[in-house]
């Protein structure tokens, strides 16, 4: 009975991996993909208490871990998720999830955005850690 039991519980374990699997599209694939896709996540947009912020206030006045709103241009992607950012005061190395763009918008560098996020301040970096990214008008 408990050779029955363990070949039943593998068995149920193969049939969700297989199903699984057929979700994910091979990564060399680029054809048509009939896989349920993600819900899309919704955001807020009323008022918020997080301040706004210059790159130059935030350089020479941050804490880390410190939340902050940031309002001007991405001027460069450099890899590896990390932007540069540009207001009138400075610029700042930002690091951006993909999911935390607009969806189904693409920014360009003449776009002005908002980024809502967190300031990281180190000893060997300083960046500003992107959790929403909003395109102004």
């Amino acid at each position: 009975m408990r050779h029955t039991v363990s070949t039943l519980t593998a068995a149920a374990v193969l049939a969700l991996g297989a199903s699984t699997l057929a979700f994910a599209q091979p990564s060399g694939y680029t054809g048509p993909n009939n896989a349920p896709k993600p819900a899309a996540q919704g955001s807020y947009s009323g008022p918020s208490t997080v301040p706004l912020m210059t790159v130059k206030q935030l350089l020479d006045t941050g804490r880390d871990d410190q939340a902050a709103r940031l309002q001007g241009r991405l001027v460069s992607f450099d890899g590896d998720e990390r932007y540069t950012f540009e207001d009138a005061t400075g610029r700042i190395t930002v690091e951006i999830d993909n999911e935390d763009f607009p969806a189904g918008q693409t920014i360009s560098a003449e776009q002005t955005v908002e980024l809502l996020g967190e300031f990281d301040k180190g000893l060997r970096k300083t960046e500003f850690e992107v959790d929403r990214v909003t395109v102004l008008p």
